[in-house]
């Protein structure tokens, strides 16, 4: 069941909020380095005279380190605070990417050690932001919709990077490039850090346990979804390739990956603009399905102009699905976790799209271009069948005992204790 917010609850109200322009901003700024990663180096790597498998190379080893750090990093955060992981991680990021930049590929260990270097120490900006919320906004309404809001800059920041990417390689070199890039994520992590609510967050008190946000069984449930989710994505990436080249028309690709941002976009607004009623856990299994039903259309690979509308149709779910997964992130990660809680979504969403680009290649080669998007609609059907799985555990919240009073402890201020510093209470 859903209500339409009210004016003043809407992503006005949310931006409005003391400080919460800033860290949206800042986050956004700071992970564009991550978010533009792949093609950056790709760019590089050619303009420097290296094959694709290189690149491709390159990109892999720079996947893995970013996807083994950012739990590691989201930890540390909970331990240590923000201040003092985010920004020294932002710089050594930058430094093994501009390590990369100036040495160039002659030297491919050392390439190899600069990307690595990079991905192991891209700072968890997307965890930290999510922590924070509770404490800027106070209002558990506030804080989900800020998650949709989340959800929806991301869409922005996909399509407006490589956009600002490509002009600084026209404009430069795409070795200035790197390092214009990488000198923007630092000013951004910079920006966050030096804000009032990254300086006072704490993280509430935690269990010891080498196992930490994982040993959430809810939170695990949750990762499988996402794994297969992540897999439907980056199969999608592979079969628009295959697609326009088909088609030959490489312009295409760029169509169809710019319609399913836009379909995000839209659908992220939408739901951002409503306040749900339910458990979130019950609203995830609804909305996967209808992210797994509008990904079979594109099977049908029909001509560009209805497989743009297809591929619109085919991110509408996606920005809400992130969105209503934030939300179960947050009332399943254990206390004191909620940083690395959040990174392992990144990391697991990653890791699946990152195999769904490979299982993709194959499916292309041997059945053809709709065989890969079937991949995805198959990725979004088990998604939605690993949810319903595990529904016992899913439906019992691990913060949901958590108390109250608390809140404050957890975020440093004397903020509201509507919602926890940490997880959100009902």
């Amino acid at each position: 069941m859903a209500t339409e917010a009210p004016a003043h609850g809407g992503y006005r109200d949310i931006l409005r909020a003391p400080h919460a322009a800033r860290l949206l901003a800042g986050t956004l700024l700071g992970r564009l380095p991550n978010g533009v990663g792949p093609i950056a180096i790709t760019l590089f790597v050619r303009d420097q005279g290296g094959s694709y498998t290189l690149a491709g190379g390159l990109i892999a080893a720079y996947g893995v380190a970013t996807a083994l750090g950012q739990p590691l990093l989201g930890r540390a955060v909970d331990l240590k605070g923000q201040p003092r992981v985010q920004l020294p991680a932002a710089v050594l990021s930058a430094v093994g990417m501009a390590l990369l930049a100036l040495t160039g590929i002659g030297a491919l260990p050392l390439a190899y050690a600069a990307v690595v270097l990079a991905g192991l120490f891209t700072p968890p900006l997307e965890g930290g932001l999510r922590a924070l919320w509770p404490s800027v906004l106070g209002r558990e309404d506030r804080v989900h919709r800020a998650y949709a809001l989340d959800a929806v800059a991301q869409e922005v920041m996909f399509t407006a990077g490589p956009l600002l990417l490509t002009l600084l390689v026209s404009l430069w070199s795409p070795a200035a490039a790197l390092l214009v890039i990488n000198l923007l994520g630092v000013l951004g992590a910079l920006s966050v850090v030096l804000s009032e609510p990254s300086r006072t967050w704490r993280s509430a008190p935690r269990e010891a346990h080498w196992l930490g946000a994982l040993r959430s069984p809810g939170l695990l449930a949750l990762l499988g979804s996402f794994f297969f989710v992540g897999l439907a994505l980056g199969s999608i990436t592979v079969a628009a390739v295959a697609y326009a080249d088909d088609r030959g028309t490489p312009a295409v690709y760029g169509w169809l990956m710019a319609a399913l941002g836009l379909g995000a976009l839209l659908g992220g607004v939408v739901y951002g603009a409503r306040q749900w009623a339910g458990a979130p856990e019950r609203r995830l299994r609804v909305l996967v399905l209808l992210l797994a039903v509008c990904y079979l259309p594109l099977v049908l690979t029909p001509g560009p102009v209805a497989m743009t509308a297809l591929s619109v149709l085919s991110g509408v779910f996606l920005a809400p699905v992130l969105a209503c997964a934030f939300i179960v992130v947050d009332r399943h990660a254990p206390r004191g976790t909620v940083t690395e809680a959040f990174s392992w979504l990144v990391t697991t969403f990653g890791v699946g799209s990152a195999l769904g680009s490979a299982v993709a290649g194959p499916a292309v080669e041997l059945a053809g271009t709709a065989t890969g998007f079937a991949v995805a609609g198959v990725g979004g059907l088990v998604a939605l069948l690993v949810l319903v799985a595990t529904g016992r555990v899913l439906g019992a919240p691990t913060g949901s005992d958590t108390p109250v009073t608390d809140a404050r402890h957890a975020v440093g201020t004397s903020a509201p204790t509507a919602v926890h510093g940490e997880n959100n209470t009902h």
